[in-house]
């Protein structure tokens, strides 16, 4: 192509459009999301994938710390009977030292007409049981947080990737162009690796999810500066259409500058915010009997808000269970379990039920897990890891448990199986990169098509792994 066409071309598009223009150039050159092309003016506008999806949403609710699954989802009866005794398994590296079998201390029953045997930690969530398609054979690459983290939410464990959640949102756009399309409710700051775990990386700024700390009640702490008290809507819409004049004056002759970009888009979104948010942020909205079905607490409040931000057409909610990693339970986990469980189980056993009476559940993916799982065997004392109570469990990759629902999954399924004692996956065995490829099919993409030209490359979540998972589809 001439360079002076594209030139003009570039000069004509920073021009004009409200700033979006070298995103649409780029989009044109470079873009390979779906069969329809991002519009300049509405980046965030709806569209469609490779194929018609089963799933339009995704709520993503993350139990940060690697919860263990064989105390939760994956029933190890055999640890019983070698209870403080040497595991005759293989001889896996552990991130610290473990010693003898470490049967759980919690029941397990089995639940639905499926049977899907459930612990007892989670009684709301087993009333589901037949809408739950448990995989019983994930696995990651490494025992440590920060990797498996950003493993989980991005397809890379080191580098930086864009998340899950700002994927979809740049391939599909979102059903509300007056809320952003990927929400992350986070109660008590910032779990580990912060901001990454919803990183848009190389994807425009727009694709970005936009953190809640789901601890403040109040509108007005919860999301900042969600008003202006002192300019009517129409005197601050002429203040941004003011402000996003000289934004686009001040683009012109930068070409393309994602930050500013970023920044052109954000005022806007952010202006139109004002009243949706108010509203669909506000619980005490909600008839009592739903508010008491969730139950009291944070975790009651953010698993309503997430139903009421899908059923307003936001593409993807990511809950977390707090800040740090909770689930984390080196020390006191039956003490510690019991405690997480109480405080969730409520609230995500009425998501479930509510979004399938509402009828949203066919079209919202729901997906439970952590980073990784934990080891079968007692966590030995180790300086700076635990209190050396030898009553935790250690970090384990190897093997671990999450479940998904609705969004055209299998209910009543337990999917691939770890080992006797559940030390590592080995039938059906399931990589994050499987995971992500297996959503991504759900939601209408071909995970080895949906990509990004970035830097030279066509980049894509799965990078150059993964294989979906069709035993589990419906």
């Amino acid at each position: 192509m001439d360079a002076d066409i594209v030139g003009t071309r570039r000069n004509f598009l920073a021009r004009s459009g409200m700033g979006l223009g070298m995103l649409a150039l780029s989009s044109v050159l470079d873009r390979r999301a779906s069969a329809t092309e991002i519009d300049p003016l509405r980046p965030l506008a709806a569209r469609p994938g490779h194929f018609p999806g089963k799933a339009k949403h995704v709520i993503h609710i993350f139990a940060n710390g690697g919860p263990s699954h064989v105390d939760t989802f994956d029933p190890k009866p055999s640890l019983v009977k070698y209870a403080g005794k040497l595991l005759p398994s293989p001889n896996l590296k552990t991130e610290r030292k473990t010693g003898a079998a470490f049967p759980s201390p919690f029941k397990f029953a089995k639940h639905g007409e499926s049977g899907l045997e459930i612990s007892e930690l989670f009684p709301h969530v087993a009333a589901s049981a037949d809408d739950l398609c448990v995989i019983r054979s994930m696995h990651a690459d490494v025992p440590n947080h920060e990797p498996s983290l950003l493993l989980m939410n991005c397809g890379e464990a080191r580098l930086i990737r864009p998340s899950l959640g700002s994927w979809l949102v740049y391939g599909l756009g979102t059903e509300n162009q007056n809320l952003p399309g990927f929400v992350v409710l986070c109660p008590n700051g910032y779990p580990i690796q912060e901001s990454q775990n919803w990183q848009a990386g190389f994807l425009p700024g727009i694709y970005q999810g936009t953190h809640l700390d789901t601890k403040h009640t109040d509108i007005d702490k919860l999301i900042e500066n969600i008003r202006n008290r002192g300019l009517s809507i129409k005197d601050q819409r002429r203040q941004i259409d003011l402000l996003q004049e000289l934004n686009r004056q001040h683009q012109a002759d930068r070409k393309s500058d994602a930050q500013l970009e970023a920044r052109i888009q954000s005022y806007e979104l952010a202006f139109r915010m004002q009243t949706e948010a108010s509203d669909a942020f506000d619980v005490a909205k909600e008839p009592q009997s739903i508010r008491d079905m969730y139950g009291p607490g944070v975790h009651g409040r953010q698993m309503l808000i997430a139903r009421r931000l899908v059923e307003r057409g936001v593409r993807m909610v990511q809950v977390w269970h707090g800040g740090g990693q909770p689930w984390d339970s080196h020390d006191d986990l039956e003490v510690t379990y019991r405690k997480l469980a109480k405080d969730c189980d409520q609230a995500i056993g009425a998501l479930l039920k509510d979004l399938k009476q509402r009828g949203l559940l066919d079209a919202t993916l729901v997906v439970w897990g952590g980073e990784f799982g934990r080891t079968p065997t007692v966590e030995l004392p180790t300086p700076g890891a635990n209190s050396g109570k030898i009553n935790g469990r250690d970090h384990n990759h190897y093997g671990f448990s999450m479940w998904l629902a609705g969004g055209g999954v299998k209910g009543g399924l337990a999917y691939g199986a770890t080992d006797e004692f559940g030390f590592q996956a080995e039938q059906n065995k399931v990589h994050v990169h499987d995971l992500h490829a297996t959503m991504l099919h759900l939601l209408g993409f071909d995970h080895e098509k949906f990509t990004y030209r970035y830097a030279g490359r066509d980049f894509r979540l799965t990078d150059v792994h993964g294989h979906v998972v069709h035993d589990i589809l419906a």
